[in-house]
């Protein structure tokens, strides 16, 4: 997976440098700063959930100072890094096909992709426990539950998909089963072999009329 962060470090950087003489130069700084950071942060969690702002400090290869003046708490560190995490995951799911084919095929896809990127993050979603709320988590994948409700809003058009209840409590549905997959089997009461294979029956029994 790659380990450089994109628009979310580039657009941060831009507000540390002003309008002063030199910004450009200390523009350049501030985003090779944020990307290490943010880097680090993402391998440290992976390592160590609990990971501390010092140890990514150090990972990064820059202060304390340096890691508080772009982040100046361990929540915003971590929203930048779900961040990161979220658009990784949006470009992998939209090189995906998921407009081809039957709507229940293609959920098929959807939660077997959906699937593997939330296992191989799954420990950002333990580190970020008390520090980012589920609402603000659930906003940083609008992207895909977007790409989720059209894909409903497809299989009820093509009458593989429940019409009897509304869209937007389809896509909770499938938001909460895949998070409550993930911590099945990271209490070990779902094999991880398995996972898989069980969202995908369970949300398509849930979908389909």
């Amino acid at each position: 997976m790659p380990t450089t962060p994109s628009r979310p470090a580039q657009a941060s950087a831009a507000r540390t440098a002003g309008g002063a003489p030199g910004a450009p130069r200390r523009r350049a700084d501030a985003e090779r700063s944020i990307v290490s950071i943010v880097a680090a942060g993402l391998e440290c969690f992976r390592e160590d959930p609990q990971a501390s702002m010092t140890a990514v400090a150090r990972a990064a290869g820059v202060s304390r100072v340096t890691l508080y003046s772009h982040f100046p708490s361990r929540e915003a560190l971590f929203e930048a890094v779900l961040a990161y995490s979220v658009n990784e995951a949006d470009k992998a799911l939209e090189a995906q096909e998921l407009d081809d084919g039957p709507a229940d095929e293609a959920m098929a896809r959807m939660v077997q992709s959906c699937w593997r990127i939330l296992d191989q993050h799954s420990f950002l979603v333990t580190a970020s426990e008390g520090l980012v709320g589920e609402p603000r988590r659930r906003r940083q994948h609008r992207a895909v539950l977007d790409r989720v409700d059209r894909l409903i809003a497809r299989g009820q058009e093509e009458g593989v998909f429940r019409t009897d209840l509304p869209r937007t409590w389809l896509v909770t549905v499938f938001y909460s089963l895949l998070h409550t997959a993930s911590g099945e089997t990271g209490a070990r009461r779902l094999r991880a072999g398995e996972a898989a294979s069980v969202l995908e029956r369970t949300l398509l029994a849930a979908l389909r009329r």
